[in-house]
């Protein structure tokens, strides 16, 4: 089935809000590169190294297979309780940077929610959502958002990330320029923690 011109739009979305985030750490990857001098593809192949982590990029993965547990809302209580039960963290919640909520997932969130109202996959998203409030446990983050956004829209398992990969490439692209035109290697130093050394 071809996209709604909703859906098309929150896809447009998602790239713009995923382009660039400060010095994550695949963008960090991606200056260093650049700062030696690598050339624009091997800095978006660096950075495509550090994205593919299931903490970072690859982190919307974990989110789809989460929403693809939860057939029907009432299920999402039981998709939660496993996974902290094992230790787990749950995938698409929680953010080292904004402990009360990312807002991008929010922005993109309500835009597929507009695109497509009543959508058993917003259904079941948003029944995680509530459970997740109910325990008091961190907030929904971007990678629950795409996670959303790619099982309304139809999408291959693995789009989220991919979606991702695609947006922060053109945020890469723009750090290494800034760091072509700086000319100097970007050398993070390192101070010694370990034991006293007698």
């Amino acid at each position: 089935a071809l996209p709604t011109p909703g859906l098309l739009h929150a896809l447009q979305a998602a790239l713009v809000l995923l382009a660039d985030h400060e010095l994550a750490p695949s963008t960090l990857a991606a200056r260093v590169a650049a700062s030696a001098r690598a050339d624009p593809y091997a800095v978006v192949l660096t950075g495509l190294g550090v994205l593919g982590g299931p903490w970072h990029g690859g982190a919307s993965y974990g989110a789809e297979r989460l929403l693809a547990e939860v057939a029907e809302p009432r299920q999402a209580t039981r998709a939660i309780t496993d996974r902290l039960r094992r230790g787990e963290h749950v995938p698409g919640f929680g953010h080292s940077v904004y402990t009360n909520g990312d807002g991008r997932g929010g922005a993109l969130l309500d835009l597929v929610q507009e695109a497509a109202p009543g959508h058993e996959r917003i259904a079941a998203g948003t029944a995680v959502l509530a459970e997740m409030r109910r325990r008091r446990l961190p907030e929904r983050n971007i990678d629950f958002a795409l996670a959303i956004l790619a099982a309304v829209s139809g999408m291959v398992s693995g789009a989220g990330e991919a979606i991702f990969a695609v947006a922060r490439a053109a945020g890469w692209l723009a750090h290494a320029m800034e760091e072509y035109e700086r000319g100097t290697l970007l050398r993070l130093r390192a101070s010694y923690t370990g034991p006293s050394i007698a």
